[in-house]
C-alpha cells in the first residue's frame, strides 16, 4: 500500500478535506483503489456530542461511527465506504493507551508519549493497512494546522510511520495559504514559508505544496516557495478559489497535474491520466441547469453552514440529475413561530425540514409542515423533520389534540412520538443512539417503493433516540397517514408518506449520507423532481 499523509498550515479552514477528497477523485479515476481517513487531534472520543455550532454536522458511517464531516467529502468524492476504523481522535488514542496500562498490557514500563502514544496512532494505520489489502493508496487528512499543540504526537507518528514503511511509500502534502494584501496589491509567500519551515522542524520535508489562493499563482511566486521550501517548483500548487462548486475542486487541482505529482513520488507512474468526462458532466450540469427550483430549509441551526452540509450536498446532487439549479432559502425555525409560515417562508417549490436536537424551533417546524400540506408544497422531513410532520398530522388531521413527542413535552396527552424501548434506562450521551446502517422493508404501491425502484428492502443510516409510537400507529393510519417502510428486525417507522399531495415524505434515517455527485439518494431526486413540477405549474 502507498500512503499520502496531508497535512494543513497558517490558518484552520483552508479546504484540506477538499484537497484529500480532490486528490482520491482523480486517483480512483486514474484506476487505482483508494481509501481515505482523518485523524482529528481534540480530546472528544468522537464529535457525537458537540454542538453543530462547534463542529458543523456529524457524520454517521454505515457501522454506526460519527465522524467528521470531512468524511462526507471522502465518501462523496470517491467510491469508498468508510468505518469507523477512518476516523482516529486524540480522545480515542489516549483512552486506548490508559485501558492498557490498567490492564498491565505494558508490562510495568513508564507509560509515555513517545513511545506509547505514537505506536497506538501508528497501529491504526498499520491495521488500516492490514484490513484493506485490495487498496492501492491510503489518504490520511490531519485535522488542525502544523504548530499546534494538540496535533504534535499525530505528526510525529506521522514521521516514524514513513522511516518503517520506506520513504518511496510515502508522499506528503501540505496545505498552506497565500494571502493576498490589498494594501500592497501582492500575494504573499511568507506565511507558506514559516509554516513549512515549521514541519521541516518537525522532521517532516512536504513532497508536494497546495497553496490556496484566491487568485492564480504566478511562476516568480511558484519559484520562491520551492527555493524557501525545498521542493521543486513543479511540485508547487496552487488551490484556486473554485466559481460554482466544490465539485470543480478535483478539476482545478488536475491543472497543475497533482495526480502526476504524486503517482510519480509512489511509483506508480504507470496508470493512465484519469478519465473524467463523468465528472466534468456532472459539474457542468450543477453550473450550467437549464431550470431552477427553491426550497426552503427550516432549521434550528440554520445560521451555520456546515450544520446541515450533506443535506445541502444531496439537494446538488438531485438538482443535476434533473438538470435543475436547487436555490435554497435558509428558513430560522423560531422566525416561523413569531411571524408565521407565510411570512418568512412565502413562495417556494419544496420544504425540507432536518434533523435536530431539543425543544427550540418545534413549533415553527411543525407550522413549516403544515404550511406544505395545506397549500401541496412538496415536503421532505428528515428524521426530526419525519417526527415533526407525525405530529402535525395527528394534532391537525386524527384530532389529537396537543400530541407531541415526549423528547420535547413528557407529559404530552398523545405522544405519538417517544422513546425508544432500548433508549430507556441510558445515561451516558456519546455513542448511545440508534446508529448506523439498518435494514428496513419498503411496502409496495407507496411512493418511497417507487422511488426506490424494484427493490423491497434498504438500508439506510440512523442516528436518533425517538421513534413513531407504536401505539399510534393505527390511529395515524386510519387518519389517512401512509407508513411505507418499516425497519426489518423491530418494526419501527421508517418512511411516511401522504397520498393526495404532490410529495410529502418523511424519512427516519438519514439520506443525506448515501447521496453521491452521480448517484443522487432517490428520496432526494422524488423531492427534486416534485419541486420542479410545482414550478413549472407555478410558471403555467
Amino acid at each position: 500500500m502507498k500512503y499520502i499523509f496531508v497535512t494543513g498550515g497558517v490558518v484552520s479552514s483552508l479546504g484540506k478535506g477538499l484537497a484529500a477528497a480532490s486528490i482520491g477523485t482523480l486517483l480512483e479515476h486514474r484506476g487505482l483503489k483508494t481509501l481515505m481517513q482523518k485523524f482529528d487531534p481534540y480530546l472528544n472520543v468522537d464529535p457525537g456530542t458537540m454542538s453543530p455550532y462547534q463542529h458543523g454536522e456529524v457524520y454517521v458511517l454505515d457501522d454506526g461511527a460519527e465522524t467528521d464531516l470531512d468524511l462526507g467529502h471522502y465518501e462523496r468524492f470517491t467510491s469508498g465506504v468508510l468505518s469507523r476504523m477512518n476516523n482516529l481522535t486524540s480522545g480515542q488514542v489516549f483512552d486506548s493507551v490508559i485501558k492498557k496500562e490498567r490492564r498491565g498490557e505494558y508490562l510495568g514500563k513508564t507509560v509515555q508519549f513517545i513511545p506509547h502514544v505514537t505506536d497506538e496512532i501508528k497501529s491504526r494505520m498499520h491495521k488500516v493497512t492490514e484490513d484493506n489489502p485490495n487498496v492501492d493508496v491510503l489518504i490520511t487528512e490531519i485535522g488542525g494546522t502544523v504548530g499546534d499543540m494538540e496535533g504534535l504526537l499525530f505528526i510525529e507518528a506521522l514521521r516514524q510511520f514513513a522511516l518503517e514503511v520506506g520513504k518511496d511509500n510515502v508522499c506528503f502534502i501540505h496545505v498552506t495559504l497565500l494571502p493576498f494584501i490589498k494594501a500592497a496589491g501582492e500575494v504573499k509567500t511568507k506565511p507558506t514559508q514559516q509554516s513549512v519551515a515549521k514541519l521541516r522542524e518537525l522532521g517532516i520535508q512536504p513532497d508536494i505544496i497546495i497553496c490556496r489562493t484566491e487568485a492564480d499563482l504566478d511562476e516568480d511566486n511558484r519559484r520562491k516557495i520551492a527555493m524557501f521550501c525545498n521542493v521543486e517548483k513543479k511540485n508547487v500548487v496552487a488551490f484556486r478559489d473554485v466559481a460554482h462548486t466544490i465539485y470543480e475542486c478535483p478539476l482545478d487541482l488536475r491543472r497543475d497535474k497533482i495526480d502526476r505529482l504524486v503517482v510519480d513520488k509512489l511509483g506508480l507512474g504507470h496508470t493512465p491520466s484519469p478519465a473524467l468526462e463523468d465528472w466534468e458532466y456532472f459539474v457542468q450540469r450543477v453550473i450550467h441547469p437549464k431550470h431552477k427550483v427553491t426550497i426552503a430549509v427550516a432549521g434550528k441551526y440554520i445560521e451555520l453552514q456546515d450544520a446541515y452540509k450533506s443535506i445541502y450536498e444531496s439537494l446538488i446532487h438531485a438538482g443535476a440529475q434533473h438538470d435543475t439549479k436547487v436555490q435554497i432559502v435558509r428558513v430560522e425555525a423560531e422566525a416561523i413561530e413569531d411571524h408565521g409560515a407565510r411570512a418568512v417562508i412565502g413562495e417556494v417549490d419544496g420544504i425540507l425540514v432536518p434533523g435536530g436536537f431539543g425543544d427550540r424551533g418545534i413549533e415553527g417546524k411543525i407550522t413549516a409542515a403544515k404550511y406544505a400540506r395545506d397549500n401541496k408544497i412538496p415536503y421532505f422531513g428528515i428524521c426530526l423533520g419525519m417526527q415533526i410532520a407525525t405530529i402535525e398530522y395527528a394534532r391537525n388531521i386524527c384530532g389529537l389534540a396537543g400530541a407531541n413527542s415526549t423528547e420535547f413535552d413528557k407529559n404530552t396527552p398523545h405522544p405519538v412520538i417517544c422513546l425508544q424501548e432500548e433508549q430507556k434506562g441510558i445515561h451516558d450521551l456519546g455513542a448511545t443512539m440508534r446508529l448506523g446502517s439498518c435494514e428496513s422493508i419498503l411496502f409496495a404501491g407507496t411512493i418511497a417503493a417507487d422511488l426506490y425502484g424494484d427493490v423491497d428492502r434498504i438500508h439506510e443510516r440512523h442516528r436518533h433516540r425517538y421513534e413513531v409510537n407504536s401505539d399510534y400507529q393505527d390511529r395515524l393510519q386510519e387518519g389517512g397517514l401512509v407508513i411505507s417502510s418499516v425497519s426489518a428486525h423491530e418494526g419501527l417507522v421508517e418512511i411516511i408518506e401522504l397520498p393526495n399531495h404532490p410529495f410529502y415524505v418523511g424519512a427516519q434515517f438519514h439520506p443525506e449520507f448515501q447521496s453521491k455527485p452521480n448517484h443522487p439518494h432517490p428520496l432526494f431526486s422524488g423531492f427534486v423532481a416534485a419541486a420542479l413540477k410545482h414550478a413549472a405549474e407555478d410558471g403555467a
